[in-house]
């Protein structure tokens, strides 16, 4: 073989071998960007940043300590990432780690949260107990492999069908991700915090529980009392009225997704007041 196509071979390997590692990269960020560990993944980045800058300053202590988390980090991640790592092998498996993702997210929200609200209120005046996790910055894909995939757009028919007493999904959540029921009969992590009322039951505490350990917005239709309720970052809102509801769902959900949009009379800590 001629040197220049000896050499010419070698620029074109390179070439391939740089696109192959950002594509494997790339595939990676995709199967844990719909999950917790991405979070774990910032913090991460934020442990070598610290590392970098300890270093350059000359803070010997620092730098210390951030090699020894380095050092042992490694285990820490295998744990730490399991379910990920379990899953990328998974689709490995499958042959479905490269293929393309189809879910897209082509549903208008304001429809979306138009059939959440018309659910919600049929299901609240007739006290039909429901349970529905919508999705937002951090993934919930852990989550919906407890229930039953649906992967259906959202309609009101739907959302209320799945909730009919003595139906096979009626007893769990229904998670909401990119603008599509994704699964129904879904288990969300009970909160454990002592600032719930005690009348309260399972539902109001998977709904407080989720809402402590991911950014979601659940909501909860009591079968008891039919009253709707909300949570969001650990707190729960009680007792909202449907112009309340409304107003809180769209701005949540439609209005650029900036809670300071939303009240702070209305976002208030209900659970504490209410009976």
């Amino acid at each position: 073989m001629p040197f220049a196509d000896f050499e010419l071979w070698k620029y074109l390997a390179s070439i391939v071998d740089i696109i192959l590692v950002w594509y494997v990269i790339y595939k990676l960020i995709n199967v844990i960007k719909g999950t917790k560990a991405i979070q774990l993944l910032k913090g991460i980045l934020v442990i070598l940043l610290v590392r970098v800058v300890s270093e350059f300053l000359g803070l010997q202590t620092l730098s210390w300590m951030m090699n020894q988390v380095i050092t042992y980090g490694f285990l820490a991640i295998i744990i730490i990432f399991q379910p990920e790592l379990r899953r990328t092998l998974e689709q490995l498996g499958r042959g479905r780690f490269f293929t393309r993702s189809t879910n897209q997210d082509d549903e208008d929200p304001e429809k979306a949260v138009e059939a959440i609200i018309k659910a919600t209120d049929y299901m609240a005046k007739r006290r039909i107990g429901a349970l529905i996790s919508i999705e937002r910055e951090t993934g919930m894909s852990d989550y919906i492999e407890t229930g039953i995939l649906l992967n259906s757009n959202i309609s009101s028919e739907l959302l209320i069908n799945i909730f009919i007493p003595n139906t096979p999904l009626h007893d769990g959540a229904v998670i909401i991700q990119k603008n599509t029921v994704a699964a129904a009969g879904c288990y969300l992590p009970l909160s454990e915090s002592p600032f719930i009322s005690k009348e309260l039951g399972t539902r109001h505490r998977a709904a407080v529980g989720i809402s402590e350990v991911t950014d979601s917005l659940t909501i909860i239709v009591s079968e008891e009392t039919g009253n709707i309720s909300l949570t969001k970052n650990g707190d729960l809102h009680r007792d909202l009225n449907a112009a309340e509801f409304k107003e809180l769902l769209t701005s949540e959900l439609v209005i650029n997704n900036k809670p300071k949009q939303v009240s702070s009379a209305r976002w208030n800590w209900r659970g504490k007041s209410n009976g």
